[in-house]
């Protein structure tokens, strides 16, 4: 493969443009060399070379990593061997692990494991361990293609699926028949066009255009309630099933609030950048349109409040606890799938506490206190209170344990973000059009 094409399908795939750009890309020599997918207890479930191969025991000084960091998402993204590095990502309880040889650019290969696993998700609907052994033929032929000698060249899961067929019960049966596969005998319609993304040729019956805008907020609380720290990330989800070569203009009520933003390379930089629209012609089918971050925290509210209690006697061998939760900043809509998470300290025996909704259970292994409170009533709100068991003898915890918030709230984006139209340009039917807006609980932790 020519090194000019190679830059020209990797410009118009990863950057911010509707048509190619020159752009220069100091690119070495080498790429990724390897790729090992591992599961959560550390199996080595797939691997895949694209020049030598690379013995497994590599994965030994990442799999000592990851003994060390002890949460997966902990693991550092960037490992340095003595004869290779070590790049990966952790996705739906996996590890994606590439392995170079040569020192590389760690967020370009980091966004091409991304894109890996988003491409396993479009295909199979979900990325599993379970799914992807289940479909390892497929898996391969797409990583050949995603791949060529270990540089990225098709990404995009439009033009994968013309040339390779989504795998389905009565595709594998006519190919285990005909000895037939997935891959096609023609090169995708929009591989050579100046929107990549998108094939030719699309027609439906219905045609519609869906957006989820879905927030998630991390906050650090401390006793008093008071924020330590807030921020937002932000993603707006497509499905777009539209006839032809659409081209759709996306506009926000209040766009200036969003910082960090971040598009598919389908949307016009320069539109955004003038006029903080977003001006595209979108792929067919799933997509990710866009993601940003709000960080200023006076603009974050925070959804919930907690009053905790939870102590420690100096001596003896117990403590008490008791926490409420209500609703705060919500905007009038309902807190649901409302799930609280504490750890215990490891000296903790047993728990004894009593909710006034929802259950809760103790694990004795890992100490961990979870509470599922399901869904917020602000007329009556929920309660853990009881007492906590100490071994005999023990001293008293250094600090006391930190709770975790899980929720989410359905038709709000907790940032203010609005969608306020979009407009549709180039063809002449009229789509079906609809906007979901839900706020997400991230990394939202109270001290006690």
């Amino acid at each position: 493969m020519l090194v000019s094409l190679l830059m020209l399908c990797w410009s118009v795939d990863f950057f911010s443009s509707s048509k190619p750009t020159t752009v220069l890309i100091t690119v070495p020599a080498e790429m990724i060399n390897s790729l090992f997918l591992i599961s959560h207890s550390g199996d080595i479930f797939l691997e895949k070379h694209w020049k030598s191969v690379i013995s497994r025991s590599v994965c030994d000084y990442f799999l000592e990593a990851k003994e060390k960091a002890g949460d997966p998402e902990n693991v550092a993204p960037v490992l340095q061997t003595p004869h290779h590095y070590l790049i990966s990502i952790y996705r739906g309880k996996l590890f994606f692990l590439s392995v170079t040889q040569t020192e590389v650019p760690p967020l370009f290969v980091i966004e091409f494991l991304h894109r890996v696993a988003d491409t396993f998700q479009d295909y199979f609907g979900d990325c599993s361990e379970v799914l992807i052994k289940e479909n390892t033929v497929t898996v391969y032929e797409l990583l050949e293609e995603m791949l060529d000698n270990g540089f990225p060249l098709a990404t995009e899961s439009n033009v994968l699926k013309e040339m390779i067929r989504p795998p389905t019960i009565l595709r594998s049966v006519v190919n285990t028949l005909t000895g037939g596969s997935n891959v096609g005998g023609t090169l995708p319609t929009g591989q050579l066009s100046n929107v990549p993304w998108r094939r030719a040729g699309v027609k439906y019956t219905n045609n519609e255009a869906y957006f989820d805008v879905i927030e998630e907020i991390d906050a650090i609380l401390d006793k008093s309630g008071t924020t330590v720290f807030a921020e937002i990330q932000g993603v707006i989800e497509a499905c777009v099933k539209l006839t032809g070569m659409p081209d759709l203009t996306l506009s926000f009520m209040n766009p200036r609030l969003l910082d960090d933003v971040s598009f598919h390379p389908c949307v016009r930089f320069k539109r955004w950048e003038s006029e903080h629209v977003l001006s595209f012609i979108p792929p067919d089918g799933n997509f990710r349109l866009m993601s940003y971050h709000v960080s200023s925290q006076n603009l974050v509210a925070i959804p919930v409040y907690v009053k905790q209690n939870i102590s420690f006697l100096e001596t003896g061998s117990c403590g008490r606890l008791d926490i409420t939760i209500g609703p705060k900043q919500t905007m009038g809509k309902t807190v649901e799938s409302l799930m609280v998470t504490i750890p215990m300290p490891k000296s903790v025996l047993s728990v004894n506490l009593t909710a006034t909704q929802g259950t809760y259970t103790f694990d004795l292994t890992t100490k961990v206190v979870l509470w599922d409170v399901g869904k917020l009533n602000p007329q009556k709100l929920p309660n853990l209170r009881g007492s906590i068991s100490i071994q005999t003898g023990a001293p008293k915890p250094e600090e006391n344990p930190s709770i975790n918030i899980d929720m989410k709230l359905q038709q709000l984006a907790i940032s203010g973000l609005k969608v306020s139209r979009l407009d549709m340009y180039g063809e002449k039917y009229k789509p079906f059009k609809g906007v979901k807006y839900v706020t997400k609980a991230g990394k939202f932790q109270v001290r006690t």
